[in-house]
């Protein structure tokens, strides 16, 4: 059964942080462990975001500092080229470091990976929005050195982080060289070399790095205490500004020599002098990100120094004091509290920081799968921040899913080509993108997911239901359910059935299931185009009846008719859902079932993920899973399903899933919580909420997983408290862990903040913001939720408890007249049966 082999990496890996439920803190250095740690003490606000890198640079994962949106491109080289495959590739920009500083003592270098460090203790403060540490350092020369810093990217100017270092050297007075500098680390000695995988192979979640030099060096100015650059990315000609400031003071106000060096890739500021025993040494430098697709660089020379003027006027303590400001408005709506085991508590919210940290001040631009933590998956943003990201802006911070969903709105033009380049009608969205250009070179696991279409469009309609933002729609946005439906009108086609009726079918697609490609009647695809269908139709009504003029320009502006509104009803109702009647589940595709069943439960752990170990034929001969298909599909269409046919789908699925996506542990949570496997369900949150923490897919140091850290909130508020979002009512069937004593947060709805308090025998409402009562049901009970008062629904269960999973696993891992194997490995030729399987039987 697939998650067994979590619990027990979950026993085995997990690390501690302390017990403050608002800070993680890590004791000692580890260089083992220094890209994990670099990325689970990253900072970032959603355009900026600095790794957790040591001021002094070691010990090391990876350097990295990320500007959304920055990217370079290059022409892929395909093996054999065909018409319409992605040509260029895309990935984000390493831009140039301004985290390191270095220390030196009587001309001896702090280096913490052979210096005398007698203590180092580091904190993530996740209700501040900083990184601190400090260190203890027993110089070569006998003497005590005290150096404390504390860090972060600012969420209210979105484009300045700052860095403050404090020394004081306890025991004697000391000759004191602090170097600040300003690193191209992107090409200076190049990017280290990827690290190949257990098989030589390169791992397509890494970044893929350009041979090349990627930043020419532009314009530049500075004096003794701020330097300004420039660069020019070279193939997509994208323009970064970057400048630093530095306030430099020593408290007994001595004399201190200072210098600046400078070269094409590096600017290094040196503040050099004596530092007196017990006297602190302060520095405080202030750094601006500044980039742009068609400004000149002198203009982002000019932004960078209106940032840094706009900081040096303030007073010092003002921007620590804004940026918790910030965080406590974020906390107070997006917190969700719980009494739980130890630790719990404290994952959630490192979880939800990422959130905040992935999308705060996107402003616009997109979601990527890594956030600003790491290069992984090469910056791009991808299905995950629609599914998985956007449900928690919807419900907590609504103007940052708006902002979101522009980011989509602009891709249109681009996507609005790539459906002609495809032959069909409307737009389709890239599969994996930067720049709103398709940037997947694997077109059967890239743009054949089609399914991207109707996942902003779900997104959108949820924005659209929990805040009633018809003046969103007024704008271009409308054009979004459009495309999307036209593309859906033509990408299908309509076949006789045996009956003598018609249905509406989809070939030639991949769903979201990357070990299962290309094929018909994709069951996740189909029901979430029929959504896609059916509210494009109900969004252009609504238009027409409540903003005629909106409409009007709209139906100019795409020539849109009454005429192909009503062909996507039809399409919509004619849709083909594959069903099974000999065993009855829904098949994931019209011929999932005809393959293979890979023995899961034989296959070691050394040979996971597949992807790494079995060529892409091997893998899509079988019936084995990476990402779940049809139970997400039972998830985001809730209402379309039974609770039995939820129940059946999810026992047969959940064999097959191999648990080599983060994007799965969530979905397969919140569903085995709604049918009854509660256990289960624990299991599979307490894996999805330690992901990263304890690195149980062996790639934390590339970056956190956005979408699991969404995921985290759905299993909490979609999971455990049981709420459904379909049509224009909250509905709540709570399935509570059994050894939680409390699940408490908040959701906005139509302009309002609910507060929802889930205990063992009752679910409590209350109206934190808004002057108008809200209604909910809960297991079909409509519940008014009023101002100034609590409503509480008492509550006999916390649903259906199957107890263990028994589920089918055992009936078809293997059984007689199945031909369930493992292949061999992609170095020996593979031996498979030649024998036709067998369907199981029903039951």
């Amino acid at each position: 059964m697939s998650p067994e082999p979590f619990d027990a990496q979950v026993a085995d890996l997990h690390r501690e942080f302390g017990d403050d439920p608002w800070r993680l803190v890590v004791r000692g250095i580890d260089p083992t462990l220094a890209g994990e740690d670099e990325t689970l003490f990253s900072l970032g606000n959603g355009y900026l975001g600095f790794r957790g890198n040591h001021e002094e640079g070691l010990p090391l994962g990876s350097h990295g500092t990320f500007v959304n949106g920055l990217h370079e491109t290059w022409r892929i080289r395909h093996a054999e080229n065909a018409y319409g495959f992605a040509e260029h590739g895309q990935t984000i920009v390493n831009a140039p470091d301004t985290k390191t500083i270095r220390i030196y003592v009587d001309d001896e270098r702090l280096n913490l990976e052979s210096s005398d460090i007698l203590d180092v203790e580091r904190t993530l403060d996740l209700r501040n929005g900083t990184l601190v540490r400090s260190l203890l350092w027993l110089s070569p020369t006998g003497k005590r050195v005290r150096v404390e810093t504390r860090r972060m990217v600012s969420f209210d100017s979105r484009h300045m982080a700052t860095l403050e270092m404090r020394i004081t050297v306890l025991d004697a007075d000391a000759e004191l060289t602090v170097s600040s500098l300003l690193i191209n680390r992107q090409d200076v000695g190049r990017v280290q070399a990827e690290v190949p995988t257990p098989v030589g192979l390169p791992d397509p979640r890494k970044s893929e790095q350009p041979e090349e030099r990627v930043l020419d060096a532009g314009p530049s100015h500075g004096d003794d205490d701020r330097s300004v650059v420039s660069f020019r990315v070279r193939d997509s000609r994208m323009g970064l500004g970057v400048g630093v400031d530095h306030d430099f003071s020593s408290a007994d106000g001595g004399t201190w020599h200072r210098r600046v060096e400078s070269s094409e890739d590096r600017v290094r500021h040196t503040f050099q002098g004596t530092a007196r025993a017990g006297q602190t040494v302060h520095l405080v430098k202030t750094v601006a990100y500044h980039s742009s697709a068609t400004a000149a660089l002198s203009e982002l020379i000019d932004r960078c120094v209106h940032t840094l003027d706009k900081a040096a006027a303030e007073a010092p303590g003002d921007r620590w004091q804004r940026q918790r400001q910030f965080l406590d408005a974020f906390w107070e709506r997006s917190d969700v509290r719980v009494e739980a085991e130890p630790g719990v508590q404290q994952a959630i919210r490192w979880n939800l920081f990422q959130l905040a940290q992935a999308s705060a001040r996107a402003d616009g631009r997109g979601i990527s799968a890594k956030g600003l933590t790491g290069s992984g998956y090469g910056g791009h943003y991808f299905w995950d921040s629609e599914i998985y990201v956007l449900p928690f802006l919807t419900y907590t911070s609504p103007l940052w899913a708006r902002n979101a969903l522009r980011a989509r709105e602009r891709m249109l033009p681009q996507a609005r080509q790539r459906a002609i380049m495809l032959n069909e009608d409307g737009a389709l969205f890239p599969w994996r993108t930067i720049s709103g250009e398709e940037a997947s070179a694997y077109y059967a696991a890239g743009t054949a997911a089609f399914h991207i279409n109707a996942d902003i469009t779900y997104a959108l309609a949820r924005y659209l239901a929990a805040t009633n933002d018809l003046e969103f729609m007024l704008s271009e946005v409308a054009d979004i359910p459009v495309e999307t439906a036209r593309l859906w009108r033509s990408l299908g086609f309509w076949r006789s059935d045996r009956d003598g009726g018609r249905s509406f079918h989809i070939h030639g697609v991949t769903g979201p299931d990357e070990y299962t490609t290309v094929v018909n009647d994709n069951l996740f695809t189909n029901v979430m185009a029929r959504f896609n269908l059916r509210f494009a139709a109900r969004a252009v009504r609504r238009l027409r009846a409540e903003a005629p003029e909106a409409y009007a320009a709209l139906a100019h502006r795409v020539h849109l008719d009454e005429e192909e509104i009503a062909s996507w009803e039809r399409a919509a109702e004619a849709m083909c859902i594959p069903y099974s009647e000999e065993i009855g589940i829904h098949p994931q595709d019209a011929h999932f079932l005809e393959r293979e069943v890979w023995d899961l439960a034989a296959t070691p752990p050394e040979q996971k993920p597949l992807l790494l170990h079995f060529h892409p034929l091997v893998i899509y001969r079988f019936q084995v899973i990476k990402q779940t298909d049809v139970v997400l599909a039972l998830l985001l269409a809730s209402d379309e399903f039974s609770r039995d046919e939820k129940l059946r789908d999810f026992e047969y699925y959940d064999a097959l899933t191999t648990g080599d996506s983060t994007l799965s542990a969530v979905v397969q949570a919140i569903i085995a919580a709604e049918v009854g496997y509660r256990d289960l369900a624990y299991r599979y949150f307490t894996h999805a909420l330690r992901v990263d923490l304890d690195n149980l897919h062996q790639n934390s140091s590339d970056g956190v997983h956005i979408a699991s850290t969404g995921g985290v909130w759905m299993t909490l508020v979609q999971g455990f408290a049981g709420m459904r979002d379909a049509g224009r009512t909250l509905r709540f069937d709570p399935r509570l862990p059994a050894h939680w004593n409390a699940l408490e947060f908040s959701l906005q709805w139509h302009g309002s903040r609910i507060g929802v308090r889930l205990v063992p025998d009752a679910i409590q409402f209350t109206l934190d913001a808004g002057d108008d009562a809200v209604h909910v049901s809960v297991r079909g009970e409509a519940v008014e939720i009023a101002p100034g008062s609590t409503t509480t629904v008492a509550l006999a269960d916390q649903g259906p408890d199957l107890g263990d999973f028994r589920g089918l696993s055992a009936a078809i891992l293997p059984r007689e007249g199945d031909t369930g194997v493992i292949p061999d490995l992609i170095t020996e030729v593979p031996v498979v049966t030649t024998s036709i399987p067998t369907r199981p039987a029903a039951g």
